[in-house]
Order: C-alpha cells, then structure tokens, then sequence
C-alpha cells in the first residue's frame, strides 16, 4: 500500500516486504506484503496494538529482524544484500531509541553515551569526551555526566538514551515505544525533544506506538497496523480527522475519550442535521460558521467541539445541529470556505 512521501526523496523503502515465524512447525505471517516509502527529514509514525506487527516493522529498516522475503533499501543500499560487516557499517546510520532504554547500569552516563562511539572503532578520548559533552547538552543532562543510570528518573534515562542513539551522527532515528514507560508529562517533554532534534538536525524519525496522541504531537504521516496488514497510511491530519479503518476509529477514540464517551447516542433525539465540521490551519481562527449561518439564517446548535493541534497545525471539530430552509446553502458556502462536513448517522 505505497503512499506518496511528505517531501523530498524516499529514505526508507519496503519493497513487497513480508515477514513470518516458524512456529509449531508452520509459517506464522507476522505482516503480510506491504510496500511502502519514508521520506528523507519526516517523522513517521507506525501505529498498532499489541501483536499488530509494528516492532517487527520497525526491526525491519536495520534488519535486526530479516524479511522472509522482498526488500529493504536505506538510500540506495539495498540492506537485504548486504554480508554481515557491510550490515555493521551501515547500522551505524540508524540510531534507536528503546522502550526500557537498556542502558549499562554498571556504566557512568558519559559512559553510556560514549559506548557506540567505542564500539564503532573510536579512540581519541578527548574528541569522545567532546562530543558526549555536545551529545548530553543537547539532551539537557551536562549535570548527570557522572551519574549512573539508577540515580536518574524514567524521562532523563531515556534522554540518556536519546543521546546514545545519536553519538555517531545518524541520519534515520528509530523509536520503539520510546514513551510508553512514561508519565504523560515527561512523555510531552520526550516528544518535544524528538520533535526539536528532527527539525535541527534534518533526521528521519520512525516512531512505533500504540497512542494516537503520541502520533498527533509529533509525526508527519502515520501507518496503521492490524493484524500484520496497514490498514490505513496518510497525512496525520487526514488520518485523525477522518479516519477510515475501525481499527483507526478506536485509537482516536482512545485519544478523544470525551468524544467516545458521548457516541452518537445523545444525539438521537435532537432535531436538525448533524453534522461535524473540521476546519485546520488559519480556518480554525476564522469566524466562517457565525458568518455564514447569519447569512442564510439557519439556526445551529453546538453538541460537541474541540480545538487543539495536530503537530504545528491548528485544527478544530465541532459537532451541530442545523436548521432552517437554507441548510444545503449553509453548508455549500461552508465547503467553499475550506471546511470539511461530515454529515453523522443518527
């Protein structure tokens, strides 16, 4: 199900890729065929619940997990033809970031983060001590360089981790479930930090999770997984505000549980169309609704609403009621303004 990139070429580049387990005795398909294009400075998103197949994916772009069969290219390198060795040199261009962060506790931070750098071959101390000291800067721990990693906190841990994955200047980052093991406030501050490091250091990021809102803050585009297949790939913007997949519709739900709780119910027995309108960017701002239902006079009711972001775009959603004998005409010079209408089931 290939998607077309947000911008520039494709970095990462899955071609007819599926990936199954021996199990029992019997091929157990873990994602079925997919291909699919990541483009060059974006953060993509994989979205799935557990057993979905998202860790395997991401596995996949430096083949720590091999495909059973198709493709993988990171730029023009074909990573699925590669020996051993030539594997190992081209790892170094993609750093991860883990979930429990598995960080060396019998290791000082400044150790932590040294250690690809060593692993890698590098031995001029004082340039290695340079560039952890540039490394936990820009982190915002140069005050836990002596530490060991049991006297930090969940988050800072896992900006010691963030550092590491940086040390030998990857250009792809990849995130397994990098905020899962956080509170809501320090996950804020991770995603910040990824956001900041994507934007000054022009990296691809490829973030697996299994929480819309994670996706909403921070990513470009977004793949749902279900059961081993993408059920739906697009712009964030598109995919949360109009999702298509059931399986989509729940991790929405999930992040607008003010809106799944209410349903459609409710609504039942209130007179008028329903509708629900979605309005992004400068739209958001804009006082189009009360303009144009003076103009027509059609009256409306207010049933449901929300303004937030979704990364740096404004967006905001309002269910209404609306009548009146110029409805059509309302939502006519609605849509010629640039918002969207869905009209909802009763």
């Amino acid at each position: 199900m290939p998607a077309p990139s947000r911008s520039g070429p494709a970095v990462i580049r899955f071609l007819d890729v599926h990936k199954s387990y021996r199990v029992g005795g019997r091929d157990v398909p873990a994602l079925e065929p997919f291909s699919l294009d990541i483009a060059d400075g974006e953060v993509f998103g994989i979205i799935g619940h557990s057993g979905a197949g998202k860790s395997t994916l991401i596995r996949l772009i430096n083949l720590l997990e091999r495909p059973s069969g198709g493709r993988v290219l990171i730029g023009d390198v074909d990573m699925t033809a590669l020996d051993e060795p030539a594997l190992r040199a081209q790892r170094r261009r993609i750093g991860m970031i883990f979930q429990h962060f598995n960080l060396l506790g019998s290791q000082t931070i400044a150790d932590n983060v040294a250690f690809p750098l060593r692993l890698a071959g590098a031995r001029d101390e004082a340039a290695i001590r340079a560039r952890v000291a540039e490394l936990l800067a820009r982190v915002g721990l140069e005050a836990h360089a002596d530490k060991y990693p049991a006297q930090l906190s969940g988050g800072q841990k896992q900006r010691v981790g963030i550092a590491r994955a940086l040390a030998n200047r990857p250009s792809i980052l990849l995130c397994d479930e990098a905020t899962s093991a956080l509170d809501p406030q320090t996950t804020a501050s991770v995603l910040d930090l990824l956001a900041e490091i994507n934007r000054e250091l022009k990296l691809t990021v490829v973030l697996i999770t299994h929480e819309m809102d994670v996706v909403r803050r921070v990513c470009d585009r977004v793949a749902v997984l279900d059961a081993g297949r993408i059920v739906e790939l697009g712009a964030v913007a598109d995919v949360f505000l109009h999702p298509r997949h059931p399986t989509t519709r729940r991790f929405v739900e999930e992040a607008l549980p003010e809106e799944a709780a209410a349903g459609e119910a409710p609504f039942a027995r209130v007179p008028g169309r329903i509708l629900r309108l979605s309005f992004r960017g400068a739209a958001t701002w804009t006082p189009t609704l009360s303009r144009v239902m003076r103009e027509t006079g059609v009256d409306f009711n207010i049933l449901a609403g929300r303004i937030d972001r979704i990364k740096d775009l404004p967006y905001g959603q309002l269910t209404l009621a609306l009548e009146g004998r110029d409805v059509d005409a309302a939502l006519a010079a609605l849509r010629g303004a640039g918002i969207e209408i869905e009209e909802l089931p009763r």
